[in-house]
């Protein structure tokens, strides 16, 4: 398998730690949706990272449905998903709230970043920064109630997503989210950066080396 993608997307970097967690070998190619986009074009046409590319060359796209798949071909020991009901839904609710903040920060570094500082509509703006916001302090609320796990052999899908997404916001728009505010988010994230999965996936226009 090929992940096609660059590692400053968060959505990229999560596949990218998630596929070793579930113990699969893959190769990475680091493209860019922007500067490499007609060459992007020729491996999948609608141009959207995360890309998994088959044995055959067959793109598969959404970090999520990439996800799905990867798991059900992992080694049943590795797989991360919770089958019994309970655990399944808190575990699809806080990767929901996670990736409902990854969301919310990547729109609103495309609005600051990709449209005209003139054309920037402040209203909105604000309404993202308000549901960013709101996703990581459900988050936080959850985390200092039930900590998830943080090591490679126990991390669940959502503690990756949510270590991801915090790393990105951190890097990108460190003056809308504080780490003071969300203090068990931020020492969550910063444990998973130590992990080699994450070490070896960083954020950035690097390649993965497995």
């Amino acid at each position: 398998m090929k992940l096609i993608g660059m590692l400053d997307s968060p959505y990229v970097r999560r596949v990218a730690v998630s596929l070793q967690l579930l113990g699969l070998k893959f190769e990475h190619q680091s493209l860019s949706v922007f500067s490499a986009y007609e060459q992007f074009r020729t491996i999948n046409p609608v141009v959207k990272v995360p890309t998994l590319l088959d044995e055959e060359g067959v793109p598969l796209m959404d970090s999520t449905l990439i996800l799905q798949y990867a798991e059900s071909i992992a080694r049943p020991a590795s797989r991360r998903t919770p089958t019994m009901p309970t655990e399944l839904w808190r575990s699809q609710r806080l990767l929901g709230l996670a990736l409902a903040a990854c969301d919310k920060s990547v729109q609103l570094v495309y609005e600051r970043k990709l449209r005209p500082a003139e054309k920037l509509h402040q209203p909105w703006a604000d309404r993202v920064i308000q549901q960013l916001r709101a996703a990581l302090g459900e988050l936080e609320t959850e985390q200092v109630r039930q900590p998830l796990e943080v090591t490679s052999d126990t991390m669940p899908p959502p503690g990756v997503m949510m270590a991801v997404t915090w790393h990105f916001i951190q890097q990108m728009l460190p003056d809308v989210v504080s780490p003071a505010d969300y203090p068990a988010l931020a020492a969550y994230s910063s444990q998973a950066e130590a992990l080699p999965e994450f070490r070896a996936a960083p954020h950035g226009d690097g390649t993965y080396q497995g």
